[in-house]
């Protein structure tokens, strides 16, 4: 006795399958660009945090003191520059009187433009002391997820120190690096070149969860000539953050579509040294008793439980199972459906208590 399947007519992908590697689109190591202790920490370990949200404030005293600083001497060379500038018009009407020398003139021009630059020079050691000053107050460079806190609120950081204060990743998007045969690569960029988006999906290690899908976004532009394989990176939206940096997922590529074949399950396909063939039913019997005919086949392409074969038309009904007894031309009995056994039952059994 055996089951069996119909062959039907439909869609099929073909698929590309890769190890892949889930990779950030960015991670910063956030350093101090000053010295001095940290005063607060603003942030929780594992904060989801958005570009611009404070992260650190280091003590703001000694930049805020060398900012007053820099304002108070460039107010006194301001104000020397001004004094000198006055001079200079008292000493060109003098000049114009003849009341006092071409070089007395000239030197006080020059001393004029001397102020000028030292003013000017006090104006960016100002800016310079407004930027070290902004530098106390650390914020987000990127949206991202912040890692373990590295340091605690009162130790006392240098200035582009080797060791970061947090780490933040940024996880929405998130990429999958992976990596394909260079056979593959030709039909790839066959669809690349016709502008299509290819969709790529990432599965967990037992290939059994699908995590996430997205799409590629480009491919490397050289082939590691140790393994014969080329990188590609598809970029995911990880909405519900279900891939994480570092994760390592199964990737399906979606290369092209089958249109209009012939598909069978996966379970009714057999294969030999030689060949995949398949156990016909003879569609001309109707006793219960028929006879069965091996057919070869050419299994195309397969996703998941489903292959798409050549050989057999839609409709054609084979064997399914205890193939292990089966041989080209035996004769088996048909195994009928749980379902449509139960409603017989139920039939014969209204018949036996109707009166």
């Amino acid at each position: 006795m055996v089951s069996t399947a119909t062959a039907q007519q439909g869609n099929i992908g073909i698929y590309v399958n890769a190890l892949g590697v889930v990779t950030p689109l960015n991670t910063v190591s956030v350093n101090s660009r000053v010295q001095g202790q940290i005063m607060k920490v603003n942030y929780q370990e594992g904060q989801l945090v958005h570009a611009g949200d404070p992260l650190v404030e280091i003590d703001p005293g000694p930049n805020q003191a060398a900012l007053t600083q820099a304002e108070g001497q460039l107010a006194r060379d301001t104000a020397q520059l001004e004094d000198a500038r006055l001079d200079l018009e008292r000493y060109q009407e003098a000049f114009a009187s003849n009341a006092i020398p071409r070089q007395q003139l000239d030197t006080q021009v020059a001393v004029v433009h001397q102020d000028e630059g030292t003013v000017k020079l006090d104006q960016g050691q100002l800016d310079n002391a407004k930027v070290q000053l902004a530098y106390c107050y650390i914020t987000a460079p990127i949206s991202g997820r912040v890692g373990l806190r590295l340091v605690d609120a009162g130790n006392i950081v240098q200035a582009n120190s080797t060791s970061p204060l947090l780490v933040i990743t940024e996880l929405q998007p998130i990429t999958v690096i992976f990596n394909v045969a260079e056979d593959d690569l030709p039909q790839i960029q066959k669809q690349l070149r016709q502008g299509k988006q290819l969709v790529v999906d990432a599965f967990d290690r037992a290939q059994l969860k699908k995590l996430a899908t997205g799409t590629l976004e480009t491919l490397d532009n050289q082939i590691d000539p140790t393994t014969g394989t080329v990188k590609l990176k598809a970029v995911f939206t990880n909405d519900d953050e279900s891939l994480f940096p570092n994760q390592f997922v199964n990737a399906r590529l979606l290369v092209d579509t089958l249109t209009d074949v012939t598909l069978l399950p996966n379970t009714a396909i057999q294969r030999n040294a030689d060949s995949a063939f398949v156990y016909l039913l003879d569609p001309e019997q109707t006793n219960e008793l028929k006879t069965i005919t091996m057919r070869i086949i050419t299994v195309n392409t397969t996703d998941g439980t489903v292959s798409a074969v050549e050989g057999i038309n839609p409709g054609t009904v084979v064997v399914a199972d205890n193939f292990n007894k089966l041989t080209d031309g035996a004769k088996v009995i048909v195994r009928k459906p749980a379902g449509e056994t139960g409603k017989t039952g139920a039939k014969k059994k209204r018949k036996t208590d109707s009166p």
